[in-house]
């Protein structure tokens, strides 16, 4: 494997690392570890906020997780010179 490769392997894992901690912590550590401390806060109506973290902010943050993925590796496949055109 080409030192290029490595590197692009590399930002590839550390991407999709990044983005496994954040799902992680957002669904698993907002939804259920610290939603009592969140439920003091009340959002759109009244929702507890780690409520609505369990509910719906997990599926949000995994949707602008995936958006920012697509975007983030279409910036490291045009660094590397392997972008689809």
């Amino acid at each position: 494997m080409s030192s290029d490769s490595q590197k692009y392997w590399k930002a590839n894992i550390r991407l999709v690392s990044g983005c496994l901690v954040v799902w992680f912590i957002v669904s698993y550590g907002c939804g259920i570890l610290f939603a009592p401390a969140l439920n003091k806060f009340h959002i759109l109506g009244g929702y507890p906020l780690g409520f609505w973290f369990a509910q719906q902010g997990s599926i949000y943050s995994f949707v602008i997780l995936v958006f920012f993925y697509a975007w983030r590796m279409n910036q490291l496949d045009r660094k590397f010179g392997v972008q689809e055109d």
